[in-house]
Formats: C-alpha cells, structure tokens, sequence
C-alpha cells in the first residue's frame, strides 16, 4: 500500500512524545500526526527554536518515523465557540486562556492557529487537522426556536474569524483539514456544504474524513467521501459500534459516559465497529487520496496498547490501491 500509516498522537498526550515514537515505531506505523499539546508539539516553539523543531526530528527519525500532519484540535475549538466556559479552561493552555474573558480567547486562540501554520510549514508538512469551534452549536436542539437570521450570522462569524487565519495558511503554503464533527461549525452533510459556502469555497480550508462521526448520524461516509472528493485533505481512521435498536438507548448518548452499556453507540477500535471500511477504502481509492491513513484510537472498552497495535495491522491489511490497469484489459485481441 502506497498511501502511509500514521497514529494520532492526540489520545496519547499524557505520554512523553518519545515514547509514543518508541511505540508507534515498534508496533508497525510509518509515521505520526502529531498533537500539538502535551508535550508532543509547542506550535510557538516550533515557529521560532531551529533546535526544538530539530529534537521533533531527531525523535521521529530514531523510530522509523515521518510527518505528514499535525493536529491543534484543542486551539481551533475556541476560535468560534460561544459560550466559552470551564470546558475550554480545562484544553487550553494558559497562554490562550489568559483570564478567561471570552472574546480574549478567541483572538488569542485564533492568533495560535496562525502560529500552527508556521510551525507546520517548518516542520515540512503542509497539513493542519483540527477543529472551528461554532457560535451556533448551542442552537442544535432548534428549540426554543431559532431564527434563521442567527443561523446565517454563525456561519458569517466563522467566515469572519477564519478567513484571516487561513490568509497565513495560503502564505505558508499550508492547508487546514477541518473535521467534521458534533460541536464544530461543520457537523454533517448539509452543515460542511453550508460551510464551504461561507468561507467562498477557499482552498486552503479542507476536510479532515473521520467515518466515526457519521456512521451514528446516520450519514454514509463513504458518500460523503466521494462528494466533497476534492476537499478531502486528511484521513482518520476511527470506528463506531451502533447499540440502538432496543428502544432504550438512544442516539444523543444520554449524558452517559463512554463504554455505559446503556449508551445507543460507542466509539470502538479500528475494524471492530460499523464503518463499511472496504467500500470507504475503494471510494479513497477511487477519488486517488495519496495522503496518510491516521489512526485515531478511540476505545474506552479496550486496552489502548493492544488496540492501537491491532488497529496499524488491521489498515495495513485491509487498504489496498487500485489497480494500473483494468481487470478486463487482458481480453483485448490487441497487441
């Protein structure tokens, strides 16, 4: 398989970035998508230490490893969210919270993901995963009911906030991979057009494809693949087990936490939920995506040493490329 193997090193960020290089070298993966926080990858440090960015490097170099992505989930969310509260108190660093005054986060947070362009076009990757946050999430219930005159201003707070922080991604040469996910200001199908729509289709603001998200939406990932086949700037590779159907256990989780067997659906690991993953790896194929399958293990029933070992060989097994030629090629009577 050509396209490269890397682990989201977001859910490992109370280790030491070493030893998830250690790790993830020993268990078979080509590479990581590296969190920036933890101690993983300071975006400020990076942007300005010739010798912080290099001990990155050195540490991916003596595993067997590459970059393709980095990841500053964690910043982009205070960037639009509203309200901004103790959630957000306990993601961010004490540089962007500062003293907690709303719209201060904001700035400051989108001031950081300018920052993350830099250090991601030092660092030699030209792709940045992460989330908006969204001023209307909180509107998602539509009840008591919403106007659609707050609905449109969302969206046009988003294109406000973002279009400065994706002008420095143009001037590094570096695209933004947003993932699509509850609580972003692109959550599903219709949301990801409506926000392609406010930003005017800018190249430099992709998709991050993360199947998990919309499996328990109900929505087709592997459709959803192919029709915004031209924004698909980055892969995760994450599962979800559907529980529903007894009636009881329901969609929006039920304020229970992960792994509650009461829960209607479950994060799980990679190949051990309900993505369609052969029809989604055809449709990857198909549109050519050559970037890297990022395994982002999520599983709060499984161990996550033996999960995210599983899950490389599972990808690895499973993915394969399209073929040079036609099968039917071999019955020409041409020479």
């Amino acid at each position: 398989m050509s396209r490269p193997i890397t682990l989201f090193t977001g859910q490992w960020a109370d280790l030491p970035f070493e030893e998830v290089a250690r790790l993830a070298g020993e268990w078979g993966y080509d590479g990581l998508e590296i969190a920036c926080w933890g101690d993983h990858l300071d975006v400020v440090r990076a942007a300005e230490d010739d010798d912080y960015l290099q001990s990155r490097r050195d540490i991916l170099e003596k595993n067997g490893l590459k970059v393709w992505a980095i990841s500053n989930h964690l910043t982009g969310q205070a960037v639009c969210d509203d309200p901004i509260d103790h959630r957000h108190r306990a993601i961010l660093s004490d540089r962007i919270w500062g003293d907690g005054e709303p719209e201060g986060v904001r700035q400051r947070a989108a001031e950081e993901m300018k920052t993350t362009a830099r250090a991601a076009a030092r660092l030699g990757v030209d792709t940045v995963v992460g989330f908006t946050g969204s001023a209307i999430w909180k509107y998602v219930a539509m009840f008591p009911p919403v106007g659609a005159d707050y609905i449109e201003a969302g969206y046009q707070d988003f294109a406000d906030r973002w279009n400065p922080i994706l002008d420095v991604f143009d001037e590094v040469g570096v695209r933004f991979a947003h993932e699509v996910h509850p609580s972003e200001i692109a959550y599903d199908y219709w949301t990801t057009v409506r926000t392609l729509e406010a930003i005017g289709h800018r190249e430099a603001f992709g998709l991050n494809w993360d199947p998990s998200h919309m499996v328990w939406q109900d929505i087709d990932p592997a459709g959803f693949l192919w029709d915004f086949r031209d924004r698909i700037y980055h892969v995760d590779c994450k599962d979800t087990k559907l529980r529903t159907g007894n009636g009881r256990d329901g969609r929006m989780g039920s304020h229970l936490p992960w792994a509650d067997a009461r829960r209607g659906w479950d994060f799980v690991s990679t190949g051990r939920g309900d993505v369609p993953w052969e029809k989604c790896f055809r449709v990857l194929g198909a549109i050519g995506y050559q970037g890297p399958i990022s395994v982002e293990w999520e599983d709060a029933g499984m161990d996550r040493l033996r999960g995210a070992a599983e899950a490389v060989q599972y990808v690895r097994a499973n993915f394969f490329d399209p073929p040079e030629a036609a099968f039917d090629a071999a019955f020409s009577s041409k020479d």
